[in-house]
This record gives C-alpha cells, sequence and structure tokens, in this order.
C-alpha cells in the first residue's frame, strides 16, 4: 500500500511517516520503480504502535526501546517494565509542576481586579525580578 493507505490505516499523517522513517524509528520502506514507498501489514503495526505511545507520551527514544523490546520474543517484562514505570515517574512530575501552575494562576487571577482600572496583579506578579 502506499503511503496515504499506511497514513490512514495506522492513524498517522503521511508527514509523520516519513519524519519516524527519517529519523530510523520506522525502517524503510520499500519503494518501487518509480520510487514511491510501500508499506505492508507488517509496517502498519509497527506505526500504530508508534502511534499508541505517542498518544501516552513516551518519548521517541522510549519508543525506541520499546519497539526493541517488542520485536525480541526473548525479552524480560522486567527491562518494558522498567521504561514505563520512568515514564510515569515523568509524567507524575509534570503533573506536580502543571498543579503549581494551575494554583499560582488561580491566585494571579483572584487577585486581579478585573475591571476599567489599569492595577492588575497578574502583570504586577509576572513583572516581578526573582
Amino acid at each position: 500500500m502506499n503511503i496515504g493507505e499506511a497514513a490512514t490505516l495506522s492513524g498517522l499523517s503521511a508527514k509523520m511517516i516519513r519524519h519516524y522513517e527519517q529519523i530510523k524509528l520506522l525502517k524503510p520502506a520499500a519503494r518501487t520503480a518509480a520510487g514511491y514507498r510501500q508499506y505492508d501489514a507488517q509496517n502498519i503495526e509497527v506505526l500504530k504502535f508508534i502511534r499508541q505511545a505517542r498518544v501516552l507520551g513516551f518519548s521517541i527514544a522510549q519508543i525506541d526501546e520499546l519497539l526493541s523490546l517488542w520485536q525480541d520474543p526473548a525479552r524480560p517484562s522486567r527491562a518494558v517494565k522498567q521504561v514505563a514505570q520512568q515514564h510515569l515517574h515523568e509524567v507524575e512530575h509534570k503533573m506536580r509542576e502543571l498543579a503549581a501552575m494551575q494554583a499560582t494562576l488561580q491566585q494571579m487571577i483572584s487577585a486581579c481586579p478585573g475591571d476599567e482600572g489599569p492595577a492588575c496583579a497578574i502583570l504586577e506578579q509576572l513583572s516581578r525580578k526573582r
């Protein structure tokens, strides 16, 4: 199948498929005599795997590692679990950072009168030197 069909079946854009090939996350597709990429069912499964891993926020390096583990029938499951646990720790850290940002924004918004006057606690806080 061509790249458009592969994109439709995998849920990725043709641009992303080319990008994943370029960064070697996806093996280069076979080419026709005219140079067009040709994908098979195995390529589609790999693309779906990559898409799902990206939806979960795994980094490209983590996806590369997970792909290697997925394609290795002798893999130890602890290696897969370790990658997922590391990613979970990163997600939890980001969530704490976002919660702190949310609290700060809520406080700033509450402190700003939001009226016709020029005084604004949001701008005052943003302009403070630290």
